[in-house]
């Protein structure tokens, strides 16, 4: 086949998602309206089917109606292939190497790699056949079956792939796809399963006036979903709603407006498997990026600990007693001075929360809605900050959802946000607070004398 130069330069984030797509052989690409995910798909797709050795190739894009991959998708074929239609031979003349049938809406490329646009509202136009590569555009308004039955066993025979795009529509097909690819992604980066979600704030291809505009103009709940990529958006039962934490990633508050607050060290140890042990600083309304950590045992995670207490000088340590046991012997052993957490112990505020994990992440939400300043580029962080419901026993008092509910969706434990909670464990004064104190005790005494 002639070398084909696409009229194509990708942009950021689509630099960042080719080569995502290209290495992975099930994608599920969730972004923000106007981000340019479909001119992305329509291009990966068609590299894929001019670089295929294999004979008679077949690739599919699919919408969840065909007038509207008609009237959406059609014409980016047609103007991304133009090149082929008027190739120059080596003796000068010019050779239309592509077939288009508009009747059908494909495209044949020299190599013999067919191209079809499809709408999944036909989906028997597809069985039968088999696919060498797949684009799902749209993925959460198709009938969850035409994966499972008709798709999937299409990519059989030849190993083929497929992408699923789209924007949030609530927890559907789309968010279910795109949790288990989030989970075997975290679990073998280098598996066939890749998830990526990229929200209007991270981009940068919207203007931040036009966003703030947007935002002015448009229900909360509809902004959450369609820009800042809440799957959760409609529901009431989030505890910290994502909007909430990207205005306190916008926060930050200098060293001489924390002066006096108190300084505040959470590490949460591993559990098992794929968790991570975190360890997280808080001084006062200011959180600062978590020190993420894997595959350590208790004494190189103390030591670690021990030196973030040097340096820090945290006026209080909370340490997850779950499975920190052995952490919190080392440390005390050493001669730190450590207070253990359980989190399915009772809480300070009893008539408010059904247990301390509860208490925790309560806290944790009322200090965001209060000020609460958290660092401004930890995605991880934020997600896992807003994956969390809650309602309440019949006692009235808050409860979380399971932490197996959570990694089910996220694809992991949600081991940074815990870290963060911890912080909340119990009030705390800084030593300028307590030399206070100390002076008014004798001061009082001393008068009363």
């Amino acid at each position: 086949m002639p070398s084909l130069l696409i009229p194509y330069t990708p942009r950021f984030p689509q630099t960042e998602i080719h080569p995502q797509l290209e290495s992975h052989r099930f994608c599920v690409l969730v972004t923000h309206r106007q981000m340019g995910k479909t001119v992305c798909a329509v291009n990966h797709l068609l590299k894929q089917a001019c670089m295929l050795n294999l004979p008679n190739g077949r690739y599919f894009y699919v919408a969840p109606f065909l007038k509207q991959a008609e009237m959406l998708v059609w014409d980016y074929f047609k103007r991304f292939t133009a090149p082929l239609a008027a190739m120059p031979t080596a003796s000068g003349q010019i050779k239309n190497l592509l077939q288009i049938n508009e009747a059908k809406l494909s495209l044949r490329l020299p190599n013999g790699a067919v191209v079809r646009v499809l709408g999944a509202d036909r989906p028997d136009a597809m069985r039968g056949t088999y696919a060498d590569g797949i684009v799902l555009d749209e993925y959460a308004q198709i009938k969850p079956n035409v994966f499972n039955e008709i798709i999937r066993p299409m990519l059989t025979s030849r190993k083929g792939w497929c992408v699923f795009l789209g924007t949030p529509k609530g927890q559907d097909q789309f968010y279910d796809v795109y949790c288990h690819a989030a989970k075997e992604f975290a679990a073998n980066p280098h598996g066939e399963w890749w998830a990526g979600m990229y929200r209007a704030d991270q981009t940068g291809i919207i203007a931040q006036d036009e966003l703030a505009r947007i935002q002015t103009e448009t229900p909360e709940n509809l902004f959450r979903q369609e820009y800042l990529c809440d799957f959760t958006a409609s529901r009431t039962d989030v505890l910290i709603p994502i909007d909430l934490v990207l205005a306190a990633q916008k926060r930050f508050y200098n060293e001489y407006e924390l002066r006096g607050a108190p300084k505040i060290l959470g590490v949460d140890p591993a559990r098992f498997g794929d968790d991570r042990s975190v360890i997280i600083r808080r001084q006062g309304l200011q959180s600062f990026a978590p020190r993420v950590l894997a595959k350590l045992d208790n004494v190189q995670l103390a030591g670690l600990v021990a030196q973030e207490i040097k340096d820090f000088r945290p006026d209080a340590v909370f340490v997850d007693a779950g499975q920190g046991a052995g952490v919190i012997d080392v440390l005390r052993s050493l001669g730190y001075e450590v207070t253990e957490v359980p989190f399915g112990g009772a809480p300070l505020q009893a008539g408010r929360y059904r247990n301390k994990r509860a208490e925790l992440w309560g806290e944790m939400a009322e200090w965001i809605r209060h000020g609460g300043a958290l660092p401004e580029q930890e995605t991880t962080l934020a997600n896992e900050l807003a994956s969390a419901v809650y309602d309440f026993d019949e006692a009235g008092k808050m409860r979380l959802e399971a932490k197996d509910k959570i990694k089910a969706r996220l694809g992991k434990s949600p081991d940074l946000a815990d870290a963060l909670a911890l912080t909340f464990a119990a009030p705390v004064a800084s030593r300028e607070q307590r030399s206070i104190w100390e002076q008014k005790t004798t001061y009082e005494v001393e008068w009363s004398v």
